[in-house]
């Protein structure tokens, strides 16, 4: 019984060939080089996801640590800084360990930017209402000026998301255009 011919296709991120080091040295250390992406922290895709968590988690401690003149309008800017700073870290950790060549049915790009759509707006909105409800009290004002920030790295990568779903579907290459 013949179920047909499928087409599988593999990527890498590191520019070495697929493949690469396989059987070579002790057991199980080529898997273990190939699970780790040791270019990956260096590129720009990866440096504004670490920018983008350092400002989630100084907007998300700056409230935190304040006064509050609204409990609604700061406990929805907690969640959301604290939503949106655990799925950039997945996708960190996704890019950093490689998982993407595990989980192929799941769609990266396309996750990437509906994720960084929803939460980019969801963190302008909450800005927003930070500002607005902060009454001059420094660290409330902190707090939505950082949640501005991540706004705005969180709009970079929107746009950095777009353009390589743009260039994936063009061209049938993400990882190579990702760096």
């Amino acid at each position: 019984m013949s179920h047909g011919a499928g087409l599988v296709r593999t990527t890498c991120s590191s520019g070495s060939a697929p493949g690469a080091g396989a059987g070579a040295g002790p057991l199980g250390v080529s898997s273990l080089e190939n699970l780790l992406d040791p270019i990956y922290p260096r590129t720009h895709g990866a440096i504004l996801k670490v920018a983008q968590m350092v400002t989630l988690l100084i907007a998300f401690i700056c409230v935190r640590t304040s006064l509050w003149t609204s409990y609604s309008a700061y406990s929805y800017f907690e969640v959301v800084t604290i939503c949106n700073l655990i799925m950039i870290l997945a996708f960190y950790l996704v890019h950093l360990f490689r998982l993407y060549r595990v989980l192929t049915c799941i769609s990266w790009p396309l996750s990437e930017l509906l994720h960084y759509l929803i939460g980019t707006l969801l963190l302008l909105v909450a800005s927003i209402v930070a500002a607005s409800e902060s009454y001059r009290q420094s660290g409330l004002v902190a707090g939505a000026i950082f949640g501005f920030l991540a706004t705005f790295l969180c709009l970079a990568s929107v746009w950095l998301s777009y353009k390589i779903s743009c260039v994936t579907q063009s061209t049938g290459e993400f990882w190579s255009e990702y760096r």
